[in-house]
């Protein structure tokens, strides 16, 4: 069982889905200041930056959005902007920031057959990480962008290391191309605990044309 009172070390030691279910359901309505103000979360930012800086455009998907912080800090350039996310009260959190067009309930750990819709950006932070997603989720978001769509998903790095993501990276050549990996600090100069000087790495990279997922 999970730690009945949420937090950073909580989310981390989650096991399974109904696992993840539970914790941000209680989490949703408190962590934006229970944890994103009081850690100084600066993820959500750097992965904006690095989207913009690398040419992305919309529409774009925002995976694991969460209370849409990330969808916060893109919205200004771009629009539109979709969600999904394993909880539904996060959801509704995100919901009320009006940034999002349309917000769906989704397990990317499983194939994503619901949305019908294709993007041209499909970006993701803090949902690669421990306790949480591991590397073969990203099959699971391919089929969901246009070809040439830009992907820019940051994944913790001792995650990266643990779950074996260079590895897939590697297994995924065929179908992703121009792969650029941007180091960055999750957690910015107010940060304390542990975890403050947590890293993280942005994979960029594009779906290859005419990468066609129904054909494996």
């Amino acid at each position: 069982m999970i730690d009945d009172d949420p937090s950073l070390q909580a989310a981390y030691a989650l096991s399974s889905v109904d696992d993840n279910r539970r914790l941000y359901a209680r989490w949703a309505k408190d962590y934006d200041q229970d944890f994103a103000a009081d850690m100084d979360y600066v993820l959500p930012r750097h992965v904006a930056q690095q989207f913009l800086q690398h040419g992305g455009a919309a529409p774009v998907l925002d995976v694991g959005a969460g209370t849409g912080l990330l969808g916060q800090a893109l919205r200004r350039h771009l629009s539109p902007l979709d969600a999904i996310d394993l909880s539904q009260e996060m959801l509704e959190t995100a919901a009320q920031k009006n940034v999002y067009r349309h917000l769906d309930v989704a397990d990317v750990t499983k194939p994503i057959t619901h949305l019908g819709r294709l993007y041209d950006g499909i970006v993701s932070s803090g949902t690669f990480t421990h306790g949480h997603v591991g590397p073969d989720a990203i099959d699971n978001l391919l089929p969901l962008a246009r070809d040439g769509a830009l992907f820019c998903l940051s994944i913790n790095k001792h995650h990266w290391i643990e779950k074996g993501f260079e590895a897939k990276f590697q297994d995924l050549d065929d179908k992703i191309e121009g792969l650029t990996l941007v180091e960055v600090l999750i957690y910015g100069a107010n940060a304390t605990g542990p975890h403050r000087d947590d890293l993280g790495v942005i994979a960029l990279f594009k779906k290859r044309p005419n990468y066609d997922a129904a054909a494996e």
